[in-house]
Formats: C-alpha cells, structure tokens, sequence
C-alpha cells in the first residue's frame, strides 16, 4: 500500500516506512511470520532483479538474525542443579500452575532461523584481525524481541575496549561497510 506521497505505508499499522521515515518505524509492523520487522527500502531490486545491499539492509538483517537468536527456547540440559525443580521445594500455588508466568517471544520459524544462521555468517567477512569490529558488529546485532531494544547500548559496547561511544560507532559503521563490500 501507498499513501498520497508515494510512501510505502503498513497494512497493519498505517505507519509509513522506506526512504526517509527512520529506522525505527519499521520495526512497528511484523512480517507474515509476526516476527522481527520488514526490510528497509534500501534493499531494492534493480532492473535486473539482483537484490542492492546497503548499510541499512544489513543492519535490519542482523538485527532480525539478534531477535531469533534471542527469541529461542532456553531448554536442554545443565550442570546446574535445579533445586526449584523438586517437587517438595514448590509451594501448592507454584505445584498447581497459579504463579506468575514470564513472557516469553514468539519461537522463530525454521526459514527465520535460517536467515538468522545466513546473517552471522557475514560477520566472517569482517578479517580476524579485526576482531574488535567484529565484536562490536555482533554485539550490536543482539535485540531483544520483546521490548525492541538493543541489549548492547552504545555507551556500555565501549566501556569493554575501554573507548568512548562515538569511537565504537565509527567502529560498527567500519564492521557494516565491510560486509556491504563483501556481499556485493
């Protein structure tokens, strides 16, 4: 759907998305799974039908790919002991299901969790010697599905390599330009 300006608009919400709307109002409407945003209008298809990546395209990928990577069920076994566990350790309210339960996203699709594994993998085209760039990629992608926010602010990626927020911004901008010139 299109609005009188030409704008690509939701059906869902009636937000606007693409050129010149933000980044963050795309992340209001859902794809057709109900998970994670739609793509910006970076990543257009030319003529040719070749698909044109930017920086914005890749960002919105990894950000999806951080938002299944933390939409996965947190099961399997532990080295933990889970006292809570034990029947006699609940309490009658607990034992019958009357707690309070914890929200849990949506669990990603087998095609998300593919993106998701086709995502991470360019952060190998970031060169080992460049491993900072590579954290800081990384560590940015992660978004918590629920909430919509960064897990990793800016200000808190650069208290690990002891830099100020800028630098590590210029550093993810560095990160992101790589895998642009390496995927097209």
């Amino acid at each position: 759907m299109s609005n009188a300006m030409g704008r690509a608009v939701s059906p869902v919400y009636g937000a606007e998305y693409g050129a010149g709307s933000g980044g963050r109002r795309a992340s209001a409407r859902t794809d057709a799974d109900g998970f994670g945003a739609l793509p910006p209008a970076g990543a257009s298809e030319k003529d040719t039908g070749a698909v044109v990546i930017d920086a914005q395209y890749v960002t919105w990928r990894l950000e999806e790919a951080g938002r299944a990577l933390l939409a996965l069920p947190h099961t399997g076994h532990s080295t933990r002991l889970r006292t809570s566990s034990l029947d006699i350790v609940r309490t009658a309210m607990e034992a019958y299901g009357w707690g309070e339960k914890r929200v849990r996203p949506p669990v990603p699709s087998a095609a998300q969790i593919t993106r998701m594994d086709e995502a991470y993998a360019w952060l190998q085209m970031i060169p080992q010697e460049k491993f900072v760039l590579r954290r800081i990629v990384g560590a940015r992608s992660l978004v918590n599905p629920l909430t919509d926010r960064h897990l990793f602010p800016w200000r808190r990626l650069g208290d690990a390599p002891g830099a100020d927020h800028k630098a590590v911004q210029r550093w993810w901008a560095q990160g992101v330009a790589v895998i642009v010139a390496a995927l097209n």
